[in-house]
């Protein structure tokens, strides 16, 4: 992994203050990044680790200066990209982040998106806890968001999806997504300028899911409606669900 290009070595792109201003603008409508600790929920993927990348940057500099610690989940089988955990080490070193790495105890037999998802929620907010994190950031972009929208209208018959700011209150814990306004194509693009863009999931389970095929349906249907998903995002926000705000 190329770290050359990391914080404050070299002037920001024009893209790099577009996801800045996107980060912020996230920030500051939901209220996040109110607390003296946050976790940051870190796969090593191009999502996670962009997230990481600004949150570490924009930490005291018009926000609360925040105690930031990055949460790994390690395993035979975790869910993310084909990479190493000392690439990792090395990318939260570079940017002055500490790292905790935990273990998942899941087999090939065992693979299964949900019960996948419950063990690494359930090992990323314990140790949240432990260190007195009040949040917890999940890298959750604009697209994620969207084929939730997809999978929820279609499954379940609900007009809903991932919230940029949803407290567990059995937990005591806030979960946030700083990138809920930024589009996937804009972190790939900034995770090749930056050297850490990672292709390969090394989950065989993820390749076959109703995610993967949502993601494809939603790119059929922006190249028959150009603003399918502008659209489809402000309808969400303008007449989605926010029952998992309830108690």
């Amino acid at each position: 992994m190329n770290l050359s290009n990391c914080i404050e070595k070299q002037s920001p792109t024009r893209l790099e203050k577009k996801l800045e201003s996107l980060v912020r603008k996230a920030l500051y409508t939901h209220k996040m990044g109110t607390s003296q600790k946050m976790a940051v929920a870190l796969s090593g993927g191009k999502d996670s680790l962009t997230m990481l990348y600004f949150l570490q940057k924009i930490a005291g500099r018009g926000f609360t200066d925040l105690e930031i610690h990055a949460l790994y989940v390690d395993g035979e089988f975790s869910c993310g990209p084909a990479i190493t955990k000392k690439h990792i080490e090395v990318f939260c070193k570079e940017i002055g982040v500490p790292l905790h790495t935990l273990e998942s105890t899941k087999t090939l037999s065992q693979l299964e998106c949900y019960s996948c998802s419950r063990e690494r929620r359930s090992l990323i907010f314990k140790k949240a806890k432990e260190l007195g994190c009040e949040e917890i950031a999940f890298g959750h972009h604009k697209d994620d968001v969207l084929e939730t929208l997809l999978l929820n209208l279609l499954h379940k018959g609900e007009f809903a999806s991932q919230l940029a700011k949803v407290p567990m209150h059995d937990y005591g814990i806030t979960i946030i997504r700083p990138l809920y306004y930024v589009y996937e194509k804009e972190i790939l693009e900034f995770a090749r300028q930056k050297g850490f863009f990672r292709l390969t999931c090394q989950c065989p389970v993820g390749a076959k899911s109703k995610r993967r095929d949502t993601k494809e349906l939603l790119t059929h249907l922006k190249s028959l409606f150009p603003n399918a998903k502008t659209n489809l995002f402000h309808a969400l926000r303008e007449y989605g669900s926010d029952k998992s705000l309830r108690k």
